[in-house]
């Protein structure tokens, strides 16, 4: 089970943006953008001179049209503006686990975790931003071999009551599903089943894999 729900998981590593409101929010109807319009936008402004949003914003952009190695450096650069930037933490934690650079991953995306928890007052955004940093953090250890470091991230997610905005709550069963799938390797199917009938309860389409553990 693990190594499907892993693959799953993995699919979604292009849309990053979307998965932290980005491109929902800046870029509603934007197309592909081939190499000549990314080098023609570079050419309109000067990196140096945007902040760490824009970059963020534009990085997001050039990720999710295939062009991440025009991305990381715009990634780089905000965090250099910004190193606490929780957003542009998370999106380059996990465009280095979709370039199979998972300890990098993990890097960044424990300076984000580490970041949130500090936070005296959570709003609804940071707990969906600790909820996706745990989960990718999760994955990036288990792709390392790490399972026990990896089981801790996705527990953390347990402890986090349900959110009520629906893409934060999908985000939520994506990590309690994982943790079934790393628990379940870990020959602790009866937490994996614990969850995974959550999971079920929330997403009907998933009853394939408590199937599996049962």
């Amino acid at each position: 089970m693990i190594q499907s729900i892993l693959q799953q998981v993995s699919l979604k590593l292009p849309v990053v943006g979307a998965k932290l409101g980005l491109l929902d929010k800046e870029f509603p109807k934007a197309p592909a953008l081939s190499a000549e319009i990314v080098t023609h936008e570079l050419r309109k402004v000067s990196p140096e001179n945007l902040t760490p949003h824009e970059l963020l914003v534009l990085s997001v952009k050039l990720l999710s049209s295939g062009h991440r190695a025009r991305a990381i450096p715009l990634l780089q650069m905000a965090l250099e503006k910004d190193p606490g930037y929780i957003r542009a933490l998370i999106v380059m934690g996990q465009a280095r686990l979709q370039e199979g650079l998972c300890a990098e991953a993990t890097d960044h995306l424990e300076r984000a975790i580490s970041n949130l928890i500090l936070t005296v007052h959570p709003t609804a955004e940071d707990v969906d931003h600790l909820i996706l940093a745990s989960q990718w953090a999760g994955v990036a250890y288990i792709r390392q071999g790490k399972n026990a470091e990896g089981i801790m991230h996705l527990e953390r997610i347990t402890s986090l009551e349900e959110p009520e905005d629906p893409k934060s709550k999908a985000h939520y069963f994506d990590g309690l599903l994982l943790l079934a799938s790393a628990l379940s390797k870990e020959d602790r199917n009866a937490e994996a089943v614990k969850y995974l009938r959550l999971v079920v309860a929330y997403d009907p389409s998933r009853k394939e894999f408590l199937d599996q553990c049962l």
